[in-house]
């Protein structure tokens, strides 16, 4: 390995070359403070607050983006230092709204944080602070410019590693902005609600749409019957917003204070993973003999299905035709649990608890109303609820546990990893194998298709049938996927594209985090949870199987697709309907 030697605040230390004086600092213990960098998206050198004095250069650096050099010496918190620094973050609240008591990030602002940090109590500065309106269009992001520090966060996420570029850096100097190509709004563009740009923005210039006075007003509603149900990756994270550490599981108390929200019944979107699997492994078992509409694409990530409409809508065929969990809880909710319940389904509110923004947009696509009502009413993100267990003064750390409700509270492992990426295509493979082999995989575990690599691929025998898999996570790395598809480089029976970076843990409306492992821990909650199973298979599902005998009859039936699929945009005007879509939900 290539190394160099340099000295930081006095100390000696060895880096590998390409290191960058951030990186290296931190090695040593040198707190040096960040606003535009990230750590999954690196630096990028334009907010100067992590600049560094190195002697002999003429100017301080940014540490984010400048790389070592054998013999530099280094100072991270110099005077001149110091100065810079509080200069920067002044000129930044000099032209900042600065109304701290009313954003939606008042107390996870990292400029807030920082002017703290720095000990800046009074502003030396004023600037013309222009008019600003919020860009509402979207139902899963909102946009407020009068906000925005110019990070470039979202930008990089949007473009690099989602590969969409709704949004980008216009104009120059004193007007530089981060909006819309033509100052369009968001619901304009290609933007597929990933909300990932909600996820990295350091400040209130792009949240997530809030839903909880609704769904509060709901439960306040004598007249209404609200059903809750919570996806695997919220059990995972919902921790965090608590201050318990990353990778606690809180299943049981996160049930618990959702029935203390006085929620009617609480169910479990991990019975309908399960039950997604009964459908599209049905589905790929009669493509799989067939050899037609080959491979098989998973549908159970929104932001991908956006992204294919808008990007790709020439693959709507090879899309499973399966709603996401999420929507077909909300179709067995309004139909089978409202007969079991003996209630009318116009009086029950379905809300979703989902680690993702898209999901926002998903519920209110005109097409998910099989049962003649909405699949589901209102959907809000791991962050909206542990504002709304805020609010009402429950703590979670504090709360009864309880266990979720009958007859939607039971699933599998294989349900459980469909919050993690890999986890679909993993649960999908244990039922399919057991259904063309009649007995299960030697190994349930199928390590091949773990992990954060951005593709991955796997082969695997089924009744003496080569079976050709892959996964990506990330839309970047699912358009590499898809363009070695189309060019005929690689060929699959069986992809699983998700949207987010990581799968559903890494979701655009989990708990703010800045832990280069936080994809790990949070993934290791459900990889836990999938051992302590003792079914872990969808089809060994006990509740499934009495939904199935109650009332859905076997996996494909009439009632089945009725309620638990659907159809998605297709031609050459699918991106204009898909912009269409958007403004509708919105």
């Amino acid at each position: 390995m290539d190394t160099v030697k340099l000295t930081i605040d006095g100390k000696q230390i060895e880096v590998e070359r390409g290191t960058t004086i951030l990186e290296a600092a931190r090695l040593v213990g040198a707190n040096v403070p960040t606003l535009c960098y990230h750590p999954v998206l690196g630096g990028g050198g334009a907010c100067r607050v992590c600049v560094c004095e190195v002697e002999g250069a003429r100017n301080l650096v940014a540490s984010c983006v400048c790389p070592v050099n054998d013999g530099m010496v280094v100072w991270t918190n110099s005077k001149a230092v110091r100065e810079a620094r509080r200069t920067v973050v002044e000129l930044m609240i000099a032209s900042h709204p600065q109304d701290c008591l009313t954003c939606d990030r008042s107390d996870t602002c990292e400029l807030r944080r920082l002017a703290s940090r720095l000990n800046v109590r009074e502003g030396r500065f004023t600037r013309e602070k222009k008019a600003s309106p919020k860009d509402t269009s979207s139902p899963s992001v909102v946009r407020d410019p009068s906000k925005c520090i110019l990070c470039g966060r979202c930008v990089e996420v949007c473009s690099s590693v989602q590969g969409v570029g709704a949004i980008g850096l216009a104009n120059r100097g004193i007007e530089t902005v981060v909006a819309p190509a033509f100052g369009d709004d968001l619901a304009d563009t290609k933007c597929v609600a990933c909300g990932q740009c909600t996820a990295v923005c350091p400040v209130g210039a792009l949240i997530v749409k809030d839903d909880t006075d609704a769904v509060l007003d709901a439960l306040s509603d004598e007249n209404k019957h609200v059903v809750v149900q919570v996806a695997p990756a919220v059990r995972a994270a919902l921790g965090e917003e608590f201050g318990l550490p990353a990778g606690t599981d809180v299943t049981a108390e996160m049930v618990g204070a959702l029935k203390q929200l006085g929620f009617d019944a609480v169910f479990d979107t991990q019975l309908s993973a399960d039950l997604t699997i009964m459908e599209e492994g049905n589905e790929f078992i009669e493509r799989l003999k067939s050899g037609e509409r080959l491979p098989l694409i998973t549908s159970c990530s929104p932001g991908w299905i956006n992204y294919m409409e808008n990007f790709h809508p020439d693959l709507v065929d090879n899309v499973s035709s399966c709603k996401s969990p999420q929507q077909m809880m909300g179709a067995v909710i309004k139909t089978y649990y409202a007969k079991k319940a003996g209630v009318d389904p116009s009086k029950i509110v379905s809300v979703s608890i989902m680690p993702c923004t898209a999901k926002k947009f998903e519920a209110k696509r005109p097409e998910m109303n099989s049962s003649g009502y909405r699949d589901v009413d209102y959907v809000l993100t791991t962050r909206e609820l542990a504002s709304m267990l805020r609010q009402v003064g429950i703590d979670l750390k504090s709360v009864q546990s309880s266990d979720f409700d009958s007859p939607l509270g039971e699933s599998t492992g294989a349900g459980e990893i469909f919050g993690v990426t890999g986890g679909v295509m993993e649960a999908a493979l244990r039922s399919v194998y057991f259904a063309l082999t009649n007995k299960p995989l030697e190994n349930l575990e199928l390590h091949p298709v773990r992990g954060f690599d951005g593709i991955r691929e796997a082969e695997i025998d089924v009744a003496g049938q080569k079976v050709r898999v892959a996964v990506a996570h990330g839309l970047s790395n699912a358009e590499e996927l898809l363009r070695r598809i189309e060019s005929g480089e690689k060929e699959y029976h069986f992809v699983e594209i998700m949207a987010c970076p990581g799968g559903c843990i890494a979701g655009g409306g989990q708990p703010f985090s800045q832990d280069p492992d936080i994809k790990s821990k949070r993934a290791s909650v459900l990889y836990a949870g999938d051992r302590a199973k003792k079914q872990r298979m969808s089809h060994d599902n006990p509740a499934v199987k009495k939904l199935y005998g109650e009332f859905l009859e076997t996996p494909g039936s009439e009632i089945a697709h009725k309620l638990l699929h659907t159809t998605y945009c297709q031609g050459e005007k699918c991106s204009e309907k898909a912009s269409a879509n958007i403004k509708e939900a919105s």
